[in-house]
This record gives structure tokens, C-alpha cells and sequence, in this order.
């Protein structure tokens, strides 16, 4: 069932047709679960750290980026999320009351969102629901390590590479070379923990080497893995 609104809903929340329905999206609304679809246009917060933590959110289509700000009010990038994952799911999975991250559109994104009470009846009643659920955490988990050992051992080339590769979802059936939404090299630095220069250096050559190139957003061909497995 998709709803008008919710008691929390902001202004820019709105009830339209969504332009795909993914499986999970799918389950999602076709369960018993209570949900409303949310559009965000691009620069928008769909949270900031510090709100309250009351909904999770499955990002049907376009990006997310999650940021955390230190004491100093320092800024970094955490990671970019894009179609098929989750977004705001730590009020599950650790029970904090507020956000601790802030989440930003950074494409014209849709999210199903579903509030946190009805999420956690859900994963008690409803298997189907658990089931997604949990494989989806599990795989977060295991990216989180993967990203941890890339930080540590690899070189920026691959980091950025690895970075550009899980953006276009490589690997996953039917997408053999996918673009993404245009996103700024400060971002991909932040993300890949070195400086824009870098990043506008190994961009260029990517290009060069045919393994990117913009076409009214950024393709990734899957040659770039490449980068990631030569030693």
C-alpha cells in the first residue's frame, strides 16, 4: 500500500508513480508494511545528523551520499549508495534515536520509506520482509570490511576504480556497463581518501584508456576492473 503521507511527511514528500519497480520495491509495497514514496531532487538532505531516527529508507532509484561531521567540524564522506540499497537503517540495526550521519541526494532520487515501528513489525511478521532484510545487511556488513581492507592496503588508483565499479553496481546481472549519476570529483576524493587532484588525474586516464567517458553522466565500462586486479 503506497500513502498520501505519513505524520512526519516534509513538504517535498509526494505521492506519484514510481519509474521502476525493482523486486524489493515491489515486496515492499505489496506487503502489509505501510509505506509512502519520496522524491528528492538533486542536493537535497533526505536527514541530517542529529535528526530522529524514525524511518528506513529503500532507494528505488538514483544516489545517496552519507556524510558524518566531527566535533571540529570536520566533513567526510562515508559512502554512496544507489538503487537497491538502504538508507537509514542504523535505527534497526543499533537502536539510536537520532541519525548519525546526514544523507544527501545527489542525483534526482525516489525512496520507499517506511517508518521505524511498522519496519520492525514487519521483520517480526512478515518472513519475506526479514529474509531481504537480513541478506541486505549481511552484504552491508561484508562491503563495510571489503572498503576497511581497501582503505589499508590498495593503491589510490584502486580505490578509486573499486569506488567507480561498486557505483555502477558491476557485476550485477544485466548491467555489464552502467552509467551513473555525474558526481563531483571533491565527492569521489572524499570517498576514496586522497586529494581531487589525484582523482582528476586517474579520472582523465581511465578516460583515456577507454574504461570510462561521459555521455550525459559518467559510464563505467567493465574493463576498469582491470585497475582493480592488476597487481
Amino acid at each position: 500500500m503506497v500513502l498520501d503521507c505519513f505524520r512526519f511527511r516534509p513538504t517535498y514528500m509526494k505521492k506519484k508513480p514510481l519509474p521502476q519497480n525493482s523486486p524489493t520495491t515491489q515486496l515492499l509495497l505489496t506487503s502489509r508494511l505501510k509505506t509512502a514514496v519520496a522524491h528528492y531532487p538533486k542536493s537535497r538532505n533526505v536527514f541530517r545528523q542529529g535528526d530522529a531516527s524514525e524511518s528506513v529508507m529503500f532507494i528505488e532509484s538514483g544516489a545517496v551520499k552519507i556524510t558524518i561531521v566531527n566535533a571540529q567540524g570536520k566533513e567526510a564522506v562515508i559512502t554512496l549508495l544507489a538503487a537497491g540499497d538502504f538508507v537509514g537503517e542504523s535505527c534497526i540495526s543499533n537502536g539510536s534515536p537520532v541519525r548519525l550521519t546526514t544523507a544527501t541526494a545527489i542525483a534526482p532520487t525516489v525512496l520507499v520509506v517506511i517508518q521505524k515501528s511498522e519496519m520492525i513489525r514487519g521483520l517480526h511478521e512478515e518472513k519475506d520482509i526479514a529474509d531481504q532484510f537480513i541478506a541486505y545487511m549481511l552484504k552491508r556488513n561484508s562491503k563495510t570490511e571489503s572498503d576497511l581492507v581497501d582503505q589499508l592496503f590498495n593503491s589510490t588508483e584502486k580505490r578509486l576504480a573499486r569506488a567507480l565499479l561498486l557505483l555502477a553496481q558491476y557485476g550485477k546481472e544485466g548491467r555489464p556497463e552502467t552509467a551513473i549519476a555525474t558526481i563531483s570529483q571533491e565527492t569521489l576524493a572524499e570517498l576514496v581518501g586522497t586529494t581531487r587532484s589525484r582523482v582528476n588525474f586517474f579520472m582523465n586516464k581511465f578516460r583515456k584508456l577507454g574504461f570510462i567517458h561521459y555521455n550525459g553522466g559518467l559510464q563505467i565500462h567493465s574493463s576498469l576492473l582491470n585497475v582493480v586486479l592488476h597487481d
